[in-house]
């Protein structure tokens, strides 16, 4: 028996945002920041992982200032540059910090899409 959703039920996509806040409900990390963490490993230059997500370096380092502020140490190392340019790199524990959201994001992913598995499977039946 078909359900009044059935028509529409295939066409539905998922879409969803993690992030953390301290305890007076400012952000620390979320999917955006770890993005960025990310690229700027990739790319050795926070200013090309800027330009790659289309966020301006400016919010960019003081959204990053903000969670070292919040833990108490460097995410980035930087090295200034000579002839070849200067270049940014994840801390040990901001290679730490990315790592620990990668498991943590992998993990939720799989229960968030069973969840949405359920709802669809609820909505056909």
């Amino acid at each position: 028996m078909q359900t009044k959703f059935e028509s529409k039920l295939d066409h539905i996509r998922l879409h969803y945002k993690m992030w953390m806040e301290d305890s007076s409900g400012t952000g620390i990390l979320g999917d955006g920041k770890w993005k960025m963490l990310k690229l700027i490993e990739e790319k050795g230059s926070m200013k090309a992982a800027c330009d790659e997500l289309g966020y301006t370096y400016r919010r960019t380092w003081g959204n990053l200032k903000k969670i070292e502020d919040f833990f108490g140490f460097p995410l980035l190392e930087k090295h200034r540059g000579g002839a070849e340019g200067g270049s940014t790199q994840l801390s040990p524990e901001g290679k730490r910090l990315v790592a620990a959201f990668d498991r943590f994001h992998a993990d939720m992913d799989m229960v968030i899409q069973k969840g949405f598995f359920t709802f669809i499977q609820t909505l056909r039946s």
